[in-house]
């Protein structure tokens, strides 16, 4: 599914279009965000692609819903 990563004052968030959800992103299971296990604050885990540290954000991936 495509979601949109973001930074935000608190740290960052996910967003998905076609279920038109946003949610604060509070579990990393690499501290560069990038090519691991994200846990969002409803319960969701996303696994992101593998991507450079330092890529630009705002940004559309797609991820997989585990």
């Amino acid at each position: 599914m495509k979601v949109m990563i973001r930074k935000t004052a608190t740290g960052h968030s996910a967003y998905v279009a076609k279920k038109d959800l946003e949610e604060p992103i509070v579990e990393m299971e690499n501290p560069a965000l990038w090519g691991g296990k994200v846990t969002l604050a409803n319960g969701w885990q996303l696994e992101l692609p593998v991507m450079a540290a330092d890529t630009p954000l705002p940004i559309t991936v797609e991820a997989r819903k585990l």
